[in-house]
């Protein structure tokens, strides 16, 4: 009961904030930086750590595809807010369904280390490029608005940014990581690299490099364990398996 009453209460005060959003004070960039950064980005992943025990429900898919359906049929009638945060909880339904198809911890790992390089390639010079540069409207529909204090401008992380997230923090929870910490380091990962973005005046940056490293380096001595026991069991069933052979 207490996560759900958190749940509710936190996405009233983000409901609020973002109706409310443009009427706030305008505050000068770095503090704009910072304000999303600690503030408006822990808050929203925090709507996902709250609903965490949902990984294991059943039927994850088909409560995904509907939230995602949902989600189209707000922004169609201009209900922004709405569909922004229909959009979170559909990709973090499917992640986590997704995330019943890794059979151990290694698959995770492995995952963390080849996503940043796909996504900085298609940030810097694939498809992500070309549809921020030529197709904002496109990537405006399939992305995740933070609104900026005091304007009308929005930060925006891809809808794949989110469904990483929960991705990893599933696993963390299947796994017996360090969840909390997890979670902290994957949040904050989002605000550093606003940050760089800002700082090198860019129009965005890939986030999965930095969320990666927000998954594995908190973890890394337990996934160590981890993977190497898995890897002793693998070999045990081996050895029983050929003992047990003609």
């Amino acid at each position: 009961m207490g996560r759900i009453a958190a749940l509710l209460a936190l996405s009233i005060a983000l409901g609020v904030y973002y109706v409310a959003a443009e009427s706030l004070p305008d505050l000068s960039l770095w503090w704009e930086v910072a304000f999303l950064s600690f503030l408006v980005i822990p808050a929203v992943f925090a709507l996902v750590y709250l609903a965490l025990p949902l990984y294991r429900a059943p039927r994850l898919l088909v409560a995904g595809v509907a939230v995602a359906l949902l989600a189209a049929v707000l922004q169609l009638v201009d209900l922004d807010v709405l569909a922004n945060f229909a959009k979170l909880a559909a990709v973090t339904l499917i992640a986590w369904w997704f995330l019943t198809y890794f059979e151990t911890v290694a698959w995770v790992a492995v995952v963390a280390l080849i996503i940043p390089w796909v996504d900085a390639i298609s940030v810097w010079r694939g498809p992500t490029k070309h549809i921020v540069t030529h197709q904002r409207e496109l990537f405006t529909t399939f992305s995740f608005a933070f609104p900026v204090p005091g304007e009308e401008n929005t930060a925006q992380l891809g809808l794949p940014d989110l469904m990483f997230f929960a991705l990893f923090l599933g696993a963390s929870a299947r796994w017996g990581l360090r969840t909390k910490l997890t979670w902290a380091a994957m949040t904050l990962s989002f605000g550093a690299t606003l940050a760089l973005a800002v700082a090198r005046d860019s129009g965005g940056l890939p986030a999965l490099p930095l969320l990666a490293l927000g998954f594995l380096m908190p973890n890394a001595d337990l996934l160590w364990r981890r993977l190497r026991a898995e890897k002793a069991w693998g070999s045990l069933r081996s050895e029983r398996s050929d003992a047990a052979g003609p």
